[in-house]
């Protein structure tokens, strides 16, 4: 049965060792990384070795955001801008920058719907707070609650207009964070009710997005004792306060916000209640100990996983008409590509 993980490779291609414990292991999907990426055609040489190593066709993840979060770059693909400075363009109209927003995302689906990626991990909805921490920064959206939430469903529906699964992040929140999560364990002290009106919104206005991806943050309004992602209370939040209804994946295992051996954590974080453990870096070592302590998906996360994969394919044919549109934005916007 299918297991509840998606899981990185080392390199550029498969190794003889890594298609067998893919194959033994069988992971949901995978996600790949600059390490993984040389030409379009080692791309899509990689993304249908990856299928092949379990038999079927699997999700793979990516994280092209454009500006300091992209895997796919020049000269092959384009070098986007931040997001922030498409949704921030002051010569734009806001109803444009949404149209910027949407065509963007949409040219770069297809970009990756052309190697084989068929997921990505976007639209980011954190709005980011003065004086934290600028992991964040100009990747977001938007300044306030409702910029974030127009100009996410621009992205969520970008994305699926070119086949590809959006993933919304990082829920319930990061924008508030004082540290970055790949390195410490951020820890949120504001009120209940000013993440309610704040922070969490945009999640519940695009709760009913296909996949979502968990914080490794404290929020200490709801659970003063662990992270979102390890946290039964936080998981329960997101499901039935907020109506986060797709399917649910950790954060990075390896991120150092979370201790403990790799089995611990991918125990505690399906426990919690997600659906999927999110590691990243293929190393064999860790991946190994995550498939000791790995779950068959459960009947709830197969039918979240099956309503989200239905969404995949079916990409639009007009991609030369977004990129001169998305063009003239650009131009008047001066966000160029």
């Amino acid at each position: 049965m299918t297991a509840a993980a998606i899981f990185g490779c080392a390199g550029t291609g498969l190794t003889v060792d890594e298609r067998a414990f893919f194959r033994d292991i069988d992971p949901w999907g995978f996600i790949l990384f600059a390490r993984n990426i040389d030409t379009p055609e080692q791309v899509h040489a990689l993304t249908s070795a990856l299928r092949d190593s379990v038999g079927r066709d699997a999700p793979i993840l990516i994280d092209q955001e454009g500006g300091r979060v992209a895997r796919l770059r020049p000269p092959h693909w384009r070098g986007w801008p931040p997001a922030l400075d498409t949704a921030s363009a002051a010569t734009l109209t806001e109803d444009e920058r949404c149209e910027a927003l949407h065509l963007r995302y949409r040219l770069i689906g297809a970009e990756l719907a052309t190697v084989g990626i068929d997921v990505n991990c976007a639209p980011l909805l954190d709005i980011p707070v003065p004086g934290a921490h600028d992991i964040i920064g100009d990747r977001a959206l938007g300044q306030t609650v409702d910029e974030v939430i127009r100009r996410g469903r621009a992205v969520h529906d970008g994305l699926l207009d070119a086949g590809v699964l959006p993933v919304i992040k990082h829920v319930p929140g990061h924008g508030r964070s004082g540290a970055d999560s790949h390195l410490a364990l951020p820890r949120v002290a504001a009120s209940l009710d000013t993440l309610a009106e704040t922070d969490f919104r945009p999640f519940t206005a695009l709760g009913g997005a296909p996949l979502a991806m968990t914080a490794h943050i404290v929020y200490e309004a709801l659970d003063p004792d662990a992270c979102a992602t390890l946290s039964p209370t936080v998981i329960d939040y997101i499901r039935d306060t907020l109506g986060v209804s797709g399917l649910l994946m950790s954060d990075d295992l390896s991120m150092k916000a979370l201790e403990g051996d790799f089995g611990t954590r991918t125990a505690r974080t399906l426990d919690a209640g997600c659906d999927l453990v999110l590691h990243c870096n293929g190393d064999r070592d860790e991946m190994t100990a995550i498939a000791r302590a790995l779950r068959p998906l459960t009947a709830a996360a197969e039918t979240r996983s099956a309503r989200a994969l239905a969404l995949r394919g079916g990409a639009a044919t007009d991609i030369a008409d977004s990129a001169n549109r998305y063009a003239a934005l650009a131009d008047r916007g001066g966000f160029h590509v």
